[in-house]
């Protein structure tokens, strides 16, 4: 995924006033030494020739993985504009957050932002985009000419389409060596169809953040993933077919509310107090997360400023999704999966409690958190995790 990482920049310099060299200095949150960017290619229009000083007016937030950025970056730079045109809120930011759903969508307005995108030889795709900046721009010491500007474009597209290739790549390499889908699977061959599933996820975001807020994005984005081809009528009736399928199943979910095994309560599935079907043991992680974020906040941690604290936290939440998504079946009677299936999705769930784990021993000497309430947490996480691991053998021994 790209490193999105405006919310950290405090402040920054970029300089094109050297034809075909794009120079800059960018300060970040967290880190003591400026970002230095070496970068072969030219701004738009508006900026070629130019020297940029901008400044983030607002609170920074250290970037999770700020020191997986290189401190120089070498590489090609993608697009580099301070008049891109992106819809924002016209009304304050919490009538927007809280907009009720009756009313249609919140009001928007056109605004320039500024987007500065390189492509990294150490570090993929760069990105820093806001509206918010203080820009301050030199006159330009050269003018792009509509050739040039042409040329400029199909550089910064064909760094999309090299970087958008690579997870093209990725997702192929675990394509390689899949069973056909009529053979009996095994947890190892569903752990890589979730591999191949995560790399398409990966591509789409991605092409999803670059031409979002474009007009022809759909189209773009619909040809990057391969979804132009045209169908055969063979397809074209299997297709539909599916999607008939989906409907009818959607359907018949909708109108018949879930009917679990009494005899299984307790074990396969509880009633929430809000009246709804969960697994005990997705419920109880999930619980759990949400009180050690409830606890985060009690004694003004809620920003999550320490990177271990906040990776123990959002470990633990995910591990919660994610053992929604390998349980709730189960839990709402409708279990239909195969239990290989269901091991390889209970396995991503117990990857992120081991996450946890680590970041909460990472957590505990800088006494961020009260010991016993590390004590607490410390064997919550080991209890879901022997949770998690009972699951597994028990669908491991169903046929």
């Amino acid at each position: 995924m790209a490193f999105r990482i405006h919310d950290s920049v405090v402040r920054g310099e970029i300089d094109n006033r050297r034809k075909g060299m794009v120079r800059g200095r960018i300060w970040l949150e967290g880190r003591a030494e400026p970002l230095v960017l070496e970068l072969e290619g030219n701004a738009a229009s508006d900026l070629a020739g130019c020297r940029l000083q901008f400044t983030n007016p607002d609170p920074r937030v250290p970037h999770p993985a700020l020191d997986q950025l290189q401190p120089l970056q070498h590489g090609t730079i993608g697009d580099l504009t301070a008049s891109r045109k992106v819809r924002v809120p016209a009304i304050p930011m919490d009538q927007f957050l809280h907009w009720p759903k009756g009313k249609g969508r919140p009001l928007t307005r056109w605004a320039n932002c500024l987007y500065l995108e390189w492509f990294s030889e150490a570090n993929g795709r760069v990105v820093i985009e806001s509206t918010e900046f203080r820009l301050d721009i030199s006159a330009p010491v050269w003018r792009m000419t509509p050739e040039e500007e042409a040329r400029r474009a199909r550089q910064a597209a064909d760094g999309v389409s090299a970087f958008m290739q690579k997870l093209s790549e990725a997702i192929e390499c675990h394509r390689r060596g899949q069973k056909d889908p009529e053979s009996e699977w095994d947890e190892h061959d569903y752990e890589r169809l979730l591999r191949e599933s995560d790399a398409r996820t990966d591509k789409y975001l991605e092409l999803l953040d670059k031409y979002g807020d474009t007009e022809d994005a759909e189209e773009k984005i619909a040809r990057e993933m391969g979804w132009l081809r045209e169908l055969t009528d063979e397809e074209a009736a299997a297709e539909q077919e599916r999607i008939d399928e989906i409907n009818r199943a959607c359907e018949e979910a909708l109108n018949q509310p879930p009917e679990p095994d009494p005899h299984r309560e307790g074990i396969d599935w509880i009633r929430t107090p809000d009246g709804g079907l969960a697994h005990p043991l997705q419920h109880r992680c999930s619980e759990s997360a949400l009180k050690y974020w409830r606890v985060c906040g009690s004694l003004g941690l809620e920003k999550m400023d320490d990177q271990d604290l906040g990776q123990f936290v959002f470990a633990f939440q995910t591990a919660g999704a994610k053992l929604a998504g390998a349980l709730n079946g189960l839990a709402e009677g409708r279990d239909y999966t195969d239990p290989a299936f269901t091991v390889a999705c209970l396995k991503r769930a117990l990857s992120h409690v081991h996450k946890a784990q680590a970041s909460l021993e990472a957590v505990a000497p800088k006494h961020l958190l009260p010991e016993p309430v590390i004590v607490e947490a410390r064997r919550e996480l080991f209890e879901i995790r022997e949770g998690i691991l009972k699951l597994m053998d028990e669908f491991r021994g169903r046929k």
